[in-house]
């Protein structure tokens, strides 16, 4: 029977395993350092920490991080690739990825989103509901696009940003590393690495 392990018991996790169980894993597992005063992600067993997935990595076909901030993600995904862990990529069933696209390890593409031709996905990524990556888009890693959120042609986003739910982006703009993009935000100039961006157009986000 094919088994994934999945590191993280959220609400993001159980999109996950509902994700590859739709792909073709026919059992998913649960860990995460709450365990064991967490036994459950809905559905799902939480049968272990971190700590105890090091120790099983043998028992599992694949391993993949469900996690959705994406520093954190990035780092327990190094901590498992640095403990040869088998790293599964899932692409849910109704979503669609170009076979001229490039998906890294440990990314997860949710139903009904689209990755375009010459599109490049960095390791650890998460293209989520219904969102959009159209043609030689590049991604780094952890990078996490949020729900309804859509990036045009050509557009570039550094390691660990993360573009909110509802999003736009137009074509051709670069998005620094560590970026955030507000939810509903329309991005129409180039975005500096660590900054929030907000509103139509989008702007850095200032406070009182």
């Amino acid at each position: 029977m094919k088994s994934l392990a999945l590191l993280g018991a959220s609400g993001h996790g159980k999109v996950v395993a509902d994700a590859a169980l739709a792909a073709g894993w026919q059992e998913v597992f649960f860990f995460d350092d709450a365990w064991p005063s967490r036994t459950s992600n809905g559905r799902w067993p939480v049968v272990g920490d971190s700590a105890a997935l090091l120790a099983r990595l043998d028992e599992f076909d694949g391993v993949i991080v469900a996690v959705g901030n994406c520093e954190a993600r990035w780092k327990l995904q190094g901590l498992l690739e640095n403990a040869g862990a088998r790293l599964a990529t899932v692409v849910h069933p109704r979503a669609y990825v170009s076979p001229f696209a490039s998906l890294g390890c440990g990314t997860v593409v949710m139903a009904n989103a689209v990755v375009n031709a010459d599109a490049v996905i960095g390791p650890a990524g998460i293209v989520n509901t219904g969102a959009t990556v159209d043609h030689d888009c590049t991604l780094g890693h952890g990078v996490h696009i949020s729900p309804g959120a859509h990036l045009s042609g050509n557009v570039t986003v550094g390691d660990c940003s993360w573009v909110g739910v509802g999003a736009a982006v137009r074509q051709g703009i670069q998005i620094g590393d560590n970026v955030m993009v507000g939810a509903g935000a329309v991005v129409v100039r180039a975005v500096e690495n660590g900054v929030t961006v907000t509103g139509c157009p989008a702007e850095p986000l200032t406070r009182a």
